[in-house]
């Protein structure tokens, strides 16, 4: 009798060890890391290999760094690399370079054969969305420019502009008298927006989404915030659908941007980096060791990366995980969304560059520009 207890016993514990080992085992994370690719000198149009990088990506990327600018491809080689010689506005597709003053502006393509030549423009080039805008000397006009570099229209504001973004056929304006405007591609107004709330009222920061159903806003001084818009019904008008005030904010332009397909804003806060969830429904910030000197653009599949800048030039690149929804947010991060940052990579260099395609991240420092490919392992 006491051996079949005996029996029976650890025939229990086997159990229960079973039990628990299905109940607690958790697979093993896979860890999301950058494997580097080539590394190029703005010198030189010779790539240096600095080992596997996986498979090449379509694209360019436009760079400025330092005292140089162009375009470089997924293989580390330009197909545009000058030295400045004069003010540059570079889009993914279009660039000029131009003085003070300019008679001529002549705005190329990515292999430097002339596109547009703007005659007399009386202002100063904007690129944006594959279309070229000149803005004003005075900041308080625009005029949309044909491929024949022909005035198509002009629209004139009631005080000097401060942000400017173009997507879906449609130019988004905000103003330093705090008004925010929407143009379609016939330079018509389709709405009118002062968000007020501020003691002061002016728009440091505005960005579109690519399908032009969403606006981002950052607004006012003491106190600053941020709002997303959206676009309802056929009417045209955007409704506010989240605001949230940023503490004292900047006196200076704001970086603000859709990101990882339009799933998420992103802006600058002084705090670190604000972000707006757009599934979900909601904001968060990341606190950061530093002042955004870049950042990437892309946002792909809920990773985002980033430059610190810090003193004597002291530059950090930082990769990010977003959280996914609200549900993670709380459980994961537990309200810390410091633990959102899965890397940091230290470096030196008074001038930085980053851009990114998928995949592939470019990053660029002093006179070099290094890729690297987000891979897990």
């Amino acid at each position: 009798m006491a051996q079949q207890k005996k029996r029976i016993r650890t025939l229990i514990i086997f159990l229960l060890f079973i039990a628990y080992f299905i109940i607690a085992s958790r697979p093993i994370p896979r860890e999301t890391v950058l494997s580097s690719g080539w590394l190029s000198s703005l010198e030189s149009d010779a790539p240096v290999s600095t080992g596997g990088a996986g498979q090449a990506q379509e694209g360019l990327f436009p760079f400025t760094l330092g005292a140089h600018f162009g375009y470089v491809n997924a293989d580390g080689h330009f197909s545009v690399n000058n030295v400045k010689t004069g003010d540059i506005y570079l889009s993914e597709n279009l660039w000029t370079e131009y003085g003070a003053e300019p008679e001529i502006i002549e705005i190329k393509d990515i292999n430097s054969q002339t596109a547009v030549n703007i005659k007399n423009p009386r202002g100063y080039p904007i690129l944006r969305n594959n279309r070229v805008f000149i803005i004003a000397g005075e900041q308080n006009a625009l005029s949309e420019i044909d491929k024949d570099g022909n005035i198509l229209w002009t629209y004139e504001f009631g005080a000097p502009l401060t942000c400017i973004d173009a997507a879906s056929g449609l130019v988004l304006t905000g103003s330093i008298d705090g008004v925010v405007e929407i143009l379609d591609a016939e330079g018509k107004r389709v709405f009118y927006f002062e968000p007020g709330g501020s003691r002061y009222s002016v728009i440091y920061g505005c960005a579109i989404s690519r399908n032009g159903t969403r606006i981002g806003i950052i607004s006012g001084i003491d106190q600053q915030r941020f709002l997303l818009l959206e676009r309802f019904g056929d009417s045209g008008d955007y409704k506010a659908v989240y605001h949230e005030f940023i503490s004292e904010g900047f006196r200076r332009p704001v970086l603000i941007s859709f990101t990882d397909e339009d799933r998420r804003i992103i802006f600058e806060r002084a705090e670190g980096l604000g972000c707006y969830n757009i599934k979900s429904r909601q904001g968060f910030s990341i606190p950061l060791d530093g002042k955004i000197a870049a950042f990437d653009n892309s946002g792909d599949k809920g990773f985002f990366f980033l430059v610190i800048s810090r003193v004597e030039g002291r530059k950090e690149l930082v990769g990010i995980r977003f959280p996914q929804d609200k549900r993670m947010a709380v459980s994961k991060y537990n309200g810390n969304m410091r633990n959102a940052i899965f890397m940091k990579a230290p470096f030196k260099s008074d001038n930085v560059f980053l851009g990114r395609s998928g995949q592939m991240i470019v990053a660029g420092g002093g006179k070099k520009l290094i890729s690297f490919v987000m891979e897990e392992k």
